[in-house]
């Protein structure tokens, strides 16, 4: 089956929708591990459903269920304008699954050292053609290898290269069998290579736990959350015909509100967080002098430098927690 087969355009990316989750695993994924709260709006869009909505608001749940559980919709259903703004003052791009599938291929062929791995591109016409062979790995390299690799998709949005539960720029749905997200790639190799119910579960969260992706924009990292979720719910329910039990969904839950957190990418902290109008004492030509500044790393520009949150994430293999900026040193 080609991505042709897709079905009707997408309605609500959250299976049954936000009510529907159990409100322990909600609470999770609207959880920030960096400041101890929940994730914040971060951004101005919502301002005119009241105070609780502004830009430094947190998101709780009792604002997106019940009588409000269509305030966050992907952005393929928020209006044109809408979009139009987002796209201008955030710099939100996003971009089609046949895209996604040719970037994340090319990382698949450095790491296996051969094009065509999980699927074969059409580039006519923008399809793909998932192989049905099972994967064979070079020499020195296991499936096992595979699911423990590390993949991170920065300003991750809804996360497209991750997991491609839809198109994110035509809503369109994407079949199981189809799907050419990063960790859809993962679980494939799983279903490839795993019967048992316990032991698939301990793999599809190894692979959850070596996957990462950071936002700025608190309604896109939410959407982010819950394709990652959705999309264990949906491998778990056709390969077991049955939806997963609540505890390894607050399980994977747990992974994603580490794994996915909110972010400004350039500074590797907080959104907005850092603090300018700060004193400081000077040495001068005529000694000590008290001076207003702003942040010193977003003066120097320099990421080591930053007054502000900066973000911590989870060595799962370790259970340490670390500050994100200190990997890129």
């Amino acid at each position: 089956m080609s991505n042709k087969d897709k079905g009707p355009a997408l309605t609500d990316v959250r299976e049954d929708g936000l009510s529907a989750l159990p409100p322990k695993v909600l609470q999770t994924l609207l959880r920030d591990h960096t400041t101890g709260k929940n994730i914040f709006w971060a951004t101005q869009d919502y301002e005119a459903l009241g105070p609780a909505y502004d830009y430094h608001s947190e998101i709780r749940s009792e604002q997106i269920t019940g009588d409000h559980e269509m305030v966050v919709m992907p952005r393929v259903q928020k209006s044109r304008q809408n979009q139009t703004d987002r796209s201008k003052d955030m710099a939100e791009v996003f971009t089609p699954s046949w895209i996604c599938n040719a970037q994340n291929n090319l990382v698949d062929e450095a790491w296996f050292g051969r094009k065509d791995v999980f699927n074969i591109e059409n580039t006519t016409d923008h399809t793909w053609q998932s192989t049905s062979d099972k994967i064979e790995f070079p020499e020195g390299k296991t499936w096992k290898d595979y699911v423990r690799s590390t993949r991170m998709e920065i300003t991750c949005g809804e996360a497209p290269y991750l997991v491609s539960r839809y198109d994110t720029t035509t809503g369109e749905t994407i079949p199981l069998s189809e799907r050419i997200g990063l960790l859809d790639r993962k679980i494939h190799l799983i279903n490839q290579h795993v019967e048992i119910h316990d032991d698939w579960l301990h793999w599809v969260q190894t692979a959850y736990q070596n996957t990462y992706g950071y936002e700025w924009q608190g309604d896109s990292l939410l959407l982010a959350r819950i394709n990652l979720l959705a999309t264990f719910m949906d491998y778990h329910n056709d390969r077991f015909g049955e939806p997963p039990a609540e505890l390894w969904l607050q399980g994977i839950a747990e992974i994603i509100s580490w794994n996915l957190w909110q972010m400004d990418g350039l500074k590797g902290v907080v959104p907005d967080s850092c603090k300018d109008n700060i004193t400081e004492k000077v040495a001068t030509l005529f000694g000590e002098e008290e001076l207003v500044l702003s942040c010193p790393g977003c003066r120097q520009d320099d990421i080591t430098l930053h007054n502000g949150i900066y973000c911590v994430i989870r060595d799962w293999s370790t259970g340490k927690i670390i500050r994100y900026v200190d990997l890129l040193r």
